[in-house]
């Protein structure tokens, strides 16, 4: 399946499925978390929410390699930038949360739309370009509908 194609629509689709309360294969976030999770990685992608580059610029080159590579996300992986424990839910139900993901979604296309060339900064794998975004987008989305069994 193409990737954009994942992000934009069945990768909603699919944790639309899911009950607020349900719970991964693995890790610590329960259904509404990792849609909330998700989305927030939305928002770092077209800048509404910023974190400093937390990996020595020394590494970045075999992030960046990891990042373009088919290699997927183990299972646990956990963001440096990221508590111990998963963030208490901030929409009222998943429904809200699924909405919210969808917006966010759809804002990170408008904004690379409308700034191709701009490059936005990620903790871990630095300054990325869109397309870097949609490889680092669709492992994320993946991972994560793999950790509720969604594929």
């Amino acid at each position: 399946m193409n990737k954009v194609t994942f992000i934009q629509s069945e990768f909603a689709n699919l944790v639309s499925k899911l009950n607020a309360n349900d719970i991964g294969i693995w890790g610590k976030m329960n259904a509404q978390q990792m849609i909330e999770h998700v989305a927030d990685f939305f928002k770092v992608s077209y800048n509404k929410i910023n974190f400093p580059l937390v990996t020595p610029l020394e590494h970045l080159p075999k992030f960046k390699e990891f990042l373009l590579s088919d290699k997927e996300f183990r299972e646990n992986t956990k963001a440096p930038i990221l508590p111990e424990e998963p963030f208490k839910v901030r929409n009222k139900n998943i429904e809200e949360a699924v909405s919210e993901l969808k917006n966010d979604i759809s804002e990170f296309f408008i904004y690379f739309k409308e700034n191709e060339t701009q490059k936005s900064l990620h903790p871990v794998f630095g300054e990325l370009s869109f397309e870097e975004w949609v490889k680092l987008h669709y492992k994320h989305t993946q991972h994560h509908a793999k950790q509720f069994n969604l594929i």
